[in-house]
């Protein structure tokens, strides 16, 4: 991919608009934040056109794009923003695209932010560093697909295919969050893996209504012992998401059979949620009649454990016999899937998503 583009990004919250610029992989401009004034669409727009207008100023020559991630419902292909929880000003569809390509005169890419993590990660950050171990252990097989999860206020995902961004035919590829909760089968499984699941949780487990406003980090602390607490109560949160995350995650491996990076702030919180999460990957289904198979055709491998990792590059391979020949054949039966965490920080993978997600759009516009 060229690396001459200056591309313009924005990250888009429902409290507050922060713009940049990236050249070469990084961050050319300090960057400027914004209200986004969510519930008036007239400042809101005011504030997109100003903080891009005002980090153009701040470079040294003319952007080639604007490429950034905006909350959905949305058409992305064609930058219409629908109904947003956390900007309603936006109801009923604003077309950003093609107001922001009139105004600036660049081409203009706007994406889901779970899409554009899961792009950037596969680029330059897990993917990528999955491949580089490969080549050290000497083998030649590279990996080209990717499912990136963000664990945040709400579950976002997105798949890379073929080492490009999967969106599906409505631009609606990879909406996990709102599938069913098989815990809780009324319920969609956003609400066991977010935010809000981990205080609702603890809340439930201690009957104490103070505990509902805790945060995601005073319940990590105290499941860690490094604050007063009821620890049993803190830990069961945690595992209750693991639980959820692997029961999605092994149904979402079966249909893709790809990696898997973890992203958003409470994937940091890996080491307490990730055992439950491995034991529902590495699980059993049975049978009517009792026969128990696993959960999934491939091996799954924990990426943030050494141990793991090293089995992962750990190949068996034998030598197997061409029927009516007397060569052999190189066959290893042991399929692999990844599962490790961010390499680059969230916000950071989506920033490089959106800006690798333009030049290869910009590159191709070239030929």
């Amino acid at each position: 991919m060229s690396s001459h583009y200056t591309i313009l990004t924005l990250d888009a919250g429902g409290t507050n608009f922060v713009f940049s610029a990236i050249k070469e992989g990084y961050e050319i401009t300090e960057p400027i934040t914004l209200s986004s004034c969510g519930d008036d669409l007239e400042k809101s727009l005011s504030n997109i056109i100003t903080g891009f207008s005002q980090t153009i100023k701040k470079l040294n020559e003319k952007p080639s794009a604007i490429s950034f991630a905006f909350p959905g419902p949305a058409d992305y292909p064609n930058g219409i923003i629908g109904d947003l929880g956390n900007l309603p000003a936006f109801k009923g569809g604003v077309p950003l695209k093609a107001l922001l390509e009139e105004i600036f005169n660049i081409p203009v890419f706007i994406n889901n932010d779970g899409d554009l993590f899961a792009y950037g990660e596969s680029i330059v950050g897990f993917l990528g560093l999955v491949n580089k171990l490969s080549k050290d252990y000497g083998y030649s097989k590279s990996y080209t697909n990717l499912l990136g999860i963000t664990i945040g206020t709400g579950l976002g995902a997105g798949i890379v295919f073929n080492n490009n961004l999967y969106i599906g035919d409505n631009s609606s590829s990879a909406e996990l969050w709102i599938t069913r909760n098989s815990f809780f089968p009324k319920t969609f499984i956003e609400e066991s893996i977010s935010i809000r699941a981990i205080q609702n949780t603890y809340y439930q487990a201690t009957g104490k209504r103070d505990n509902l406003t805790m945060s995601p980090k005073d319940i990590y602390e105290i499941a860690k012992g490094e604050r007063e607490g009821n620890k049993h109560a803190a830990l069961f949160s945690f595992e209750s998401l693991g639980n959820t995350l692997g029961d999605i995650l092994a149904n979402t491996i079966t249909l893709l059979d790809c990696n898997v990076v973890i992203g958003g702030g409470l994937s940091n919180a890996y080491s307490l949620f990730a055992p439950a999460m491995f034991k529902q990957l590495n699980g059993k289904l049975s049978t009517f009649n009792g026969s128990n198979f696993s959960r999934l055709s491939c091996n799954v491998y924990d990426f943030e454990n050494d141990a793991e990792r090293a089995s992962f590059f750990n190949k068996k391979i034998t030598k197997v016999n061409i029927p009516y020949s007397n060569r052999t054949i190189d066959y290893d039966p042991n399929k692999r899937i990844a599962i490790g965490t961010t390499k680059l920080g969230t916000s950071r993978a989506i920033a490089i998503g959106a800006y690798y997600y333009a030049i290869n759009h910009l590159s191709r516009m070239k030929k």
